[in-house]
């Protein structure tokens, strides 16, 4: 890049009205709101399913309406970084909200199965950008140093849609009717879409002259899809050695190839090497990768082991749950508001991580005899430790970069953080049925019979190696300064 592209970069980045701290706040809120709707869609359709069968029928198809929105919000999730850099954040945001709000009204209006499940994939579509694009607003309106705070603002997103999803779904379903999980999408996503209208406005488009690559991106969605499909199948529609699923992960490898082939030929990549070879976000990003492996897979396993080991029942269970997604927000909540303190940040969740990983062990040692107390304790304590990481690595990989290419940036870390939570659910259940724990169909995990708590004391070790792993990659992350307001303006790029 020549000077005169980088001063014009750099204008083009500074030439917008400054933003007040109420529309600062009106816009946070309003992306928030967009981010819990796509949340909520994650989990609110769990308790509706068995009603949905029987209002549609074809109950074969119905784990497809958790993995078509799966297999479509993670896919899209870099591409929506991407275009929001080159088009600009209010009108990639806004698709992305339509298009949700679309899926939501072809979901709710479904008379068969098929066109719920198309429905679904439309939502994820969208959804997958709303992801991405909360953080990334909140990186051009925040200064890295002031912007952790905020991460327990969307930690407290999630853990709001983690707890409401399940209530809301079970209640529209048994009470109501069960399309109202959809419905109740279209005026929540509209107020969104009002909240954030005029203050968007000021957000400059910081490489309008910049190109999307079709053909990279199509590469990505398919390579991805593919994956997806392999671990979703994977030891529950098929055998993981069947050649189906060898078939699914060959494909995929041949376009991950072939991807990886476009983005070293493509004149403008999809995904900037300027960006991949960035070692901050390199690590940053598999970090988080292996940490969300760990947290969902957790997440999913911990309340069967509830259910079958501490004998509790389905809706103890989702209480007791509580413990691991409060401390998940506290640990967020903790870190944001230390990072701008620590001039070695990266330490916090060094030690956090570290006193998960002890945790963790702490749990498979007493898995078998373990008290409902002593899970409470050590799964919240576990949230505790692994909140920490989630402020650090996105402010680590956002500071990472500059304002031109913040959004390629958060686009990877949202896609490896959604394929991190597909692949822990895949190998935590790969090691359940490895140690002979029969699990349910795909959609979700009903009461298990087990004969003894090894299944689980497996679980709880193979979470602890993946936190280790992820342990090893944030120790491996350069440490930049923080920036604050004053270098906020300026792009600098980490190397």
């Amino acid at each position: 890049m020549n000077m005169d592209q980088a001063v014009g970069k750099q204008a083009m980045v500074q030439s917008a009205s400054p933003v007040s701290e109420s529309e600062k706040n009106a816009i946070i809120g309003g992306v928030l709101l967009s981010m819990l709707l796509a949340a909520l869609d994650q989990t609110i359709v769990a308790p509706a399913m068995p009603t949905i069968a029987r209002a549609l029928g074809h109950a074969e198809y119905l784990p497809w309406i958790v993995t078509g929105y799966l297999l479509t919000a993670t896919a899209v999730a870099p591409l929506y970084g991407k275009i929001s850099d080159v088009l600009g954040r209010r009108p990639t945001i806004y698709a992305a909200i339509l298009i949700f709000l679309a899926g939501s009204l072809v979901s709710a209006l479904a008379p068969n199965m098929l066109v719920l499940v198309v429905g679904r994939a439309i939502q994820g579509a969208g959804g997958g950008g709303l992801f991405a694009l909360a953080q990334i607003v909140i990186g051009d309106l925040v200064p890295p140093r002031e912007r952790a705070k905020y991460a327990a603002w969307i930690s407290g997103t999630w853990a709001v849609a983690s707890v409401a999803g399940p209530l809301l779904g079970g209640t529209f379903a048994e009470h109501l009717h069960w399309s109202l999980i959809f419905w109740i999408n279209l005026p929540l996503g509209f107020l969104a879409m009002a909240i954030i209208n005029n203050p968007l406005k000021k957000l400059p488009i910081v490489a309008k002259h910049h190109r999307i690559d079709g053909l990279g991106a199509a590469l990505l969605i398919v390579a991805t899809a593919l994956l997806l499909l392999a671990l979703n199948w994977g030891g529950s529609t098929y055998a993981w050695i069947s050649p189906e699923i060898l078939g699914l992960v060959a494909c995929s490898a041949i376009f991950w190839a072939a991807f990886a082939l476009r983005l070293m030929r493509a004149a403008e990549p999809l995904v900037s090497l300027e960006v991949l070879g960035n070692r901050i976000v390199l690590t940053g990003t598999l970090s988080m990768f292996l940490l969300q492996a760990a947290s969902v897979g957790l997440s999913v396993y911990l309340p069967v082991y509830l259910q079958s080991v501490i004998g509790l029942s389905v809706s103890e269970s989702g209480t007791a749950m509580l413990g691991l997604l409060l401390g998940t927000v506290a640990g967020a909540s903790f870190s944001g508001q230390a990072i701008p303190r620590f001039v070695h940040y990266k330490r916090i969740a060094l030690i956090g991580v570290a006193f998960s990983i002890l945790c963790v062990g702490l749990l498979s040692m007493i898995a078998g005899h373990a008290t409902l107390l002593q899970v409470e304790v050590l799964t919240s304590l576990i949230g505790l430790g692994m909140g920490t990481t989630f402020p650090v690595s996105t402010i680590a990989v956002q500071n990472a970069v500059d304002q031109t290419h913040l959004g390629v940036a958060t686009g990877v870390l949202t896609f490896l953080r959604s394929l991190g939570s597909a692949l822990g659910v895949a190998m935590l259940g790969a090691v359940a049925l490895g140690y002979g724990m029969p699990l349910a169909a795909e959609g979700g995990v009903g009461h298990i019979e087990v004969s003894s708590a090894l299944p689980f004391v497996m679980i709880f070790i193979a979470a602890g190696i993946t936190l280790i792993q992820s342990l090893a990659m944030l120790s491996l992350m350069p440490e930049k300064p923080v920036r604050g307001r004053r270098e906020h303006a300026a792009p600098v790029l980490g190397d």
